[in-house]
């Protein structure tokens, strides 16, 4: 009871700062931001489309997440290339290049990607989220699809990425608040980066052990848990969640080192990087109520070990 209240906190504060934003900021785009957002909301239209109609027909439903590292790449140059590829966009491009290609290779070690572009192995929490009773009928399954994989998801990365279309028309030099968020961003893609190297040893050591006939028990530990505790994961449950939101929230302050934000640091793109916040809420008590089912002392890790804090280590 105590962690949903905590999550709802969190929720409630997140949509409090994204309602800020918008009614604190001056909405208005010029010519070329509105044009460019055209062609944004043309291609995330395109994305959903295709993520919908590939996921029902091929019964796989990860193609969202093959295309989630790759859209804001494109995203970011596009408003780049239409910027005049000021020293701003440019930094910020280069930045979500750098995030795409470590995301994008990361998954592809999973199996995710296939010649087959349509198959690849699918992310397993979308079986799990089949199973739950309100989808026991195939029409309401092909619902959640369309709204919340292929539309909903395909809005959010474009949403994320706005950011940078709110630095199109600055003529500001780079400043602090630049220097700031591209430190920030590195900093916390270094995070993320470092947290799934760990967590990819780690379930490939433990596989290893598993696939030579042993039970989970019978592993050394820290396999024999069936959960990393290693490194990173040792201090905090989600490090390269919390790499992810603060690379996304990092790269937003680019607007405000532009100018956008005039009511001081409030800006209407700041609501993308805080729904991705709302997002990984969602996805890490998914993530958390699986793993308590799997592993035994999955519980007794959530109450020693803060989400993102590292002020506690887990001792078993």
């Amino acid at each position: 009871m105590k962690k949903h209240l905590g999550t709802a906190g969190a929720a409630v504060a997140v949509l409090a700062l994204a309602a800020a934003a918008v009614l604190l900021s001056d909405r208005q785009l010029s010519p070329n931001q509105t044009g460019t957002l055209r062609i944004l909301v043309f291609v995330c239209a395109g994305s959903a489309a295709y993520c919908f109609i590939v996921g029902e027909i091929a019964g796989n439903f990860s193609q969202m997440d093959k295309l989630w590292s790759l859209l804001p790449i494109a995203y970011g140059w596009i408003i780049a290339v239409r910027g005049g590829l000021t020293p701003r966009l440019v930094l910020s491009a280069l930045l979500v290049t750098a995030w795409g290609i470590r995301l994008t290779v990361n998954f592809a070690r999973k199996g995710a990607y296939s010649l087959r572009f349509w198959s690849g192995k699918e992310d397993y929490r979308w079986a799990v989220v089949r199973r739950n009773k309100l989808f026991r009928r195939r029409f309401a399954w092909a619902l959640f699809d369309l709204f919340f994989i292929s539309i909903y998801q395909n809005a959010l990365v474009l949403a994320i990425c706005l950011p940078a279309l709110a630095c199109m028309d600055s003529a500001a030099p780079l400043g602090a608040w630049d220097v700031a968020a591209a430190a920030a961003a590195v900093l916390f893609l270094a995070l993320e980066t470092v947290a799934d190297e760990q967590q990819w040893r780690f379930h490939q050591a433990k596989n290893r052990g598993l696939a030579q006939g042993a039970t989970l028990a019978q592993l050394p530990a820290p396999y024999c848990l069936g959960f990393n505790t290693v490194g990173l994961w040792g201090r905090m449950r989600h490090p390269n969640y919390l790499g992810e939101q603060g690379f996304w929230l990092s790269l937003y302050f680019f607007a405000v080192g532009a100018g956008a934000a005039r009511s001081g640091v409030f800006h209407w793109s700041l609501v993308g990087p805080l729904f991705l916040v709302l997002l990984f809420l969602g996805s890490s008590a998914l993530g958390e109520a699986i793993s308590a089912q799997k592993y035994p002392l999955y519980g007794q890790y959530t109450r020693q070990v803060y989400k993102y804090l590292p002020l506690r280590r887990f001792a078993p």
